[in-house]
């Protein structure tokens, strides 16, 4: 099999790695707006009982809080998480998604229920609410124009 050789390979990988770091803050502005968007539409459509799920909905860098469900996306080392749910909020999932009938202990507790043999309470389940994955969905193409868009000025400058 023939083999391809390129002169000056190794100069276009360092022009490659270096538009890359010019252009990754560039990019930061427009990945912010676009969480942002997605997170105020996402708080318009929670189901609000007392407000917590509503005020857990956010976005940061890097990953998601502990006791959150989300989405991350990287794009030049920069890393966005958009995400619903906190250490308070932690049945954020269960609105989203739904939950299966089941059995409750009796007391609300679940620990040594199956070995007691007391019958308990059945649950019939919670229907699913969704807020997050449509929200998400419904900015999605938007999202990526916007971030394509200060991608390619982003680049355009870098070359200058």
């Amino acid at each position: 099999m023939a083999r391809a050789y390129l002169k000056n390979l190794p100069r276009l990988k360092a022009k490659l790695i270096r538009l890359k770091q010019q252009t990754a803050p560039a990019i930061r502005p427009a990945m912010e707006a676009a969480a942002g968007a997605i997170c105020g539409t996402m708080r318009s459509v929670v189901p609000v009982d007392q407000g917590d799920l509503r005020s857990s909905i956010g976005w940061t860098w890097g990953d998601a809080p502990k006791g959150s469900f989300g989405v991350s996306h990287s794009i030049g080392g920069n890393k966005i998480t958009i995400f619903a749910g906190n250490e308070t909020a932690f049945y954020a999932r269960w609105v989203e998604f739904g939950t299966a009938p089941h059995n409750v202990a009796p007391g609300g507790g679940t620990k040594g229920f199956k070995k007691s043999g007391s019958k308990g309470v059945e649950h019939p389940g919670a229907a699913a609410r969704p807020f997050f994955y449509p929200s998400y969905r419904m900015h999605k193409k938007d999202v990526k124009r916007q971030i394509t868009q200060a991608l390619r000025i982003a680049v355009r400058d870098a070359v200058k």
